[in-house]
């Protein structure tokens, strides 16, 4: 597991590559929810969302020969965006393999940072094609079963736990778990009387199942959160998330959609499915909790565009 030497060699590493994003106090959430909330607005990122963190960390750590042969990474639109980019900009070939069911917003941002795309039928094929590509020769920069990328994602809890007011519960997304290991960590270090509190959608509940079966295992993917959709959690991120996750939250998808409408009213921030399903979860958080609560969240990502949640919106009958 790592802890906060990890973490803060990451943040010196990734200096002057990636944003230190506003860490704000929102009113119109605090409205919403009753209780004060933070939010952490990943989503004016570099690339839209905090996955450049853990892209940058991981490519700026790799040898000349690493860095020659060129770098492979799997993704349901995020980290697949952030790694092209960012290796667009450090010189280093990239080729990014997401299934056909990732947003065409990510395909064209990473085609139009010069990376090659290969598209699968589905994510358990992606995962296949990154393992057949790595082993002939490319270096892999995983999204989520990687120290060194954890480490990054976790500047971002390095950060809201040094500009954030008084917290007592901090709510992060999970997809393979890698913010919420590394947020975790972070937190656990800094701020070790914040409770951390992961959210999944339903269709798309690696971490909730692993947890309840006593470790990863694969699982079926339905969520249109394609963002969130890992075919299974690590051993490394289950083994974070065991000890340091309070519990993990799984929402439906017309929740999460919801979520983003909400955040884009209330707290006037474009926000994706991936964070909008914070909303709904921490509804439930601050009911357990009470209103003591001082809540934070992670808004993890804004790449979805307008198409995106009118289809959703209609597809669930929201306005």
């Amino acid at each position: 597991m790592i802890g906060i030497s990890d973490i803060e060699t990451a943040a010196g590493r990734i200096a002057g590559h990636v944003v230190r994003t506003p860490t704000v106090p929102s009113p119109g959430l605090s409205e919403l929810l009753g209780v004060p909330v933070t939010a952490k607005l990943e989503l004016l990122q570099h690339t839209g969302s905090f996955k450049a963190r853990g892209a940058t960390a991981k490519l700026l750590s790799l040898g000349e020969a690493e860095r020659a042969a060129g770098v492979v990474a799997v993704s349901g639109g995020n980290h697949g965006i952030a790694v092209a980019v960012m290796a667009a900009a450090l010189d280093v070939k990239a080729t990014i393999v997401m299934p056909r069911s990732a947003p065409a917003r990510a395909v064209e941002i990473a085609e139009a940072s010069g990376a090659s795309v290969r598209l699968t039928d589905d994510m358990d094929g992606a995962f296949a094609l990154m393992t057949r590509l790595q082993q002939e020769g490319l270096t892999l920069v995983h999204p989520f079963d990687d120290p060194v990328v954890i480490a990054g994602q976790g500047t971002v809890g390095l950060e809201f736990a040094a500009d954030a007011g008084e917290l007592t519960d901090v709510l992060v997304s999970i997809g393979g778990g890698a913010l919420i290991s590394g947020v975790a960590a972070a937190l656990r270090a800094l701020r070790p009387g914040v409770r951390v509190w992961g959210v999944e959608t339903e269709g798309a509940q690696a971490m909730s199942e692993a947890l309840a079966a006593g470790g990863p295992r694969p699982v079926a993917l339905s969520s249109i959160v394609s963002t969130l959709s890992a075919p299974a959690v690590s051993q490394l991120t289950y083994d974070h998330a065991s000890a340091l996750v309070t519990e993990v939250l799984v929402v439906p998808d017309r929740e999460a959609v919801r979520g983003s409408l909400e955040l884009a009213e209330h707290a006037k921030v474009w926000a994706e499915p991936a964070a909008g399903c914070l909303l709904p979860a921490a509804r439930q958080v601050r009911e357990r909790v009470g209103d003591g609560a001082r809540l934070g969240l992670v808004v993890c990502g804004g790449n979805a565009t307008t198409g995106d949640m009118i289809a959703w919106s209609r597809r669930f009958g929201l306005r």
